[in-house]
């Protein structure tokens, strides 16, 4: 019998949390002088006037520092500052070795959900925004890094300021807890044998000095506030940790129960979805996974034989937005991949996606049509793979033949002869069948 899933309740905002418009303007607030930072590149680094020498990082030159500075009344390093704020709150984007205006710069007067999604997203690279000790471990940083989480999440509970002596003893013991579940434990008899090497293990270092650190970087990006020996979360920063508790909460809901199947078979399992239900899917899917491994997840998936896997792969990036951009991009010398990717880029790049096809060689188009077509004869009906026809760039069906026959994909003849079964003229029938025969024997 299969059991329903209980469905828990999304945590509700802390009491006293200000409406989104409220909240909205405190973003605003905070981010001004990256958003001023932001407009001024705008302005002054268009193509076609003088501007900073690209290097593939998004950062600014000396003299664009200097000029920018000149301009808006700052110090080169406070520009500095404020652009590498803009980037971190989307404001600022870096296409290749192009950094360009984000969506959000855009619509940051007229859009509150755009403003919270940035300094949520400024928020979640807290530990970016502010430079890490230079003196620590880096394991040691990375180990406080996963365990702020939980103090924030205290910090919440507690709706008022906390001793940082406290908040020091319950970073101990969840760094203590990250270690235990590093380690691999026995629990039957060891064999007489050797010995088993001892885990590595963080060298033990005072936390103290990085618990420090930590609370000033969120504290540079309005998290909190921190002094006299106690911290506060804002209440920005109240509200950005319920986000995340309701973003794990969804995540744990996963609508139709794929959240802890691997990419391909969630795709799978998305594929009778509406397209509403089906991004819900993915967005609880990417929820309960770290970004990065994510990405490269979906796009093992795509490089699958399943064409209809592939179509949805890239639907659930486009789910993920610009921290899919670089990998997304590394992908456009894949044969299989490069339309689908070439489609994700200029949408990305804010091409109209009704017109983003542009973009592609009439030999890319011919190949994504035979690749859709694949993915309609594996799982869709004849009807539909019949009406596929129309969607082919050539204007008639000799002709899309002669170039389908060209392109070379391996799903050429099976979705020839797909096509031939199930189109009702007897005589296009006929020719579409002599030309998967051709393509199987390598005639012309």
């Amino acid at each position: 019998m299969t059991q329903r899933r209980t469905r828990r309740p999304a945590p509700r905002p802390p009491e006293g949390t200000p409406p989104p418009a409220e909240l909205a303007r405190m973003a605003r607030t905070g981010l001004s002088d990256a958003a001023r930072v932001a407009r001024w590149a705008d302005a002054a680094l268009r193509p076609g006037r003088d501007g900073a020498n690209p290097d593939g990082k998004g950062t600014l030159s000396d003299a664009t520092a200097q000029r920018a500075a000149a301009d808006l009344g700052l110090t080169p390093a406070r520009v500095r500052a404020d652009w590498d704020t803009a980037r971190l709150a989307g404001l600022i984007e870096v296409h290749g070795d192009d950094a360009r205006p984000g969506w959000r710069l855009r619509a940051w007067s007229r859009d509150d959900s755009a403003v919270l999604r940035g300094w949520v997203a400024l928020f979640d690279a807290w530990s970016l925004a502010y430079p890490e000790p230079v003196d620590r471990e880096p394991a040691a940083v990375a180990e406080v890094v996963s365990a702020m989480p939980q103090v924030l999440s205290f910090l919440q509970l507690s709706a008022g300021p906390v001793p940082v002596e406290q908040l020091l003893d319950l970073l101990g013991q969840r760094v203590t807890e990250l270690r235990t579940e590093r380690c691999e434990i026995s629990y039957g008899p060891e064999p007489a044998a050797e010995p088993a090497p001892e885990p590595a293990e963080v060298p033990d270092a005072p936390l103290a000095p990085l618990l420090e650190w930590a609370l000033q970087a969120l504290a540079s990006v309005g998290a909190l506030t921190y002094g006299d020996g106690q911290a506060t979360l804002t209440a920005l920063g109240s509200w950005a940790v319920w986000v995340k508790l309701e973003q794990i909460c969804v995540a744990a809901q996963s609508p139709a129960g794929n959240i802890e199947q691997p990419a391909a078979d969630m795709l799978r399992g998305c594929a009778q979805l509406r397209p509403n239900a089906a991004r819900a899917e993915y967005r609880a899917w990417l929820a309960a996974r770290p970004v990065g491994s994510a990405v490269t997840e979906l796009l093992d998936a795509a490089r699958g034989e399943d064409a209809l896997t592939r179509s949805l792969a890239f639907e659930a990036l486009r789910v993920v937005g610009a921290p899919a951009e670089p990998d997304v991009r590394a992908v456009v010398e894949e044969t299989p991949l490069r339309p689908y990717a070439l489609l994700w880029l200029a949408e990305h790049d804010g091409h109209d996606p009704e017109e983003a096809h542009e973009v592609l060689t009439r030999a890319e188009s011919t190949w994504l049509w035979v690749d859709t077509a694949a993915a309609v004869a594996d799982h869709g009906e004849a009807p539909l793979l019949v009406r596929h026809l129309e969607s082919a760039v050539q204007p008639t069906v000799p002709a899309l033949l002669d170039e389908v026959r060209a392109v070379g994909h391996p799903r050429t003849v099976q979705v020839l002869v797909a096509l031939a079964a199930a189109h009702p003229d007897p005589a296009l029938a006929k020719a579409v069948r002599r030309a998967a025969f051709q393509v199987h024997t390598g005639g012309s």
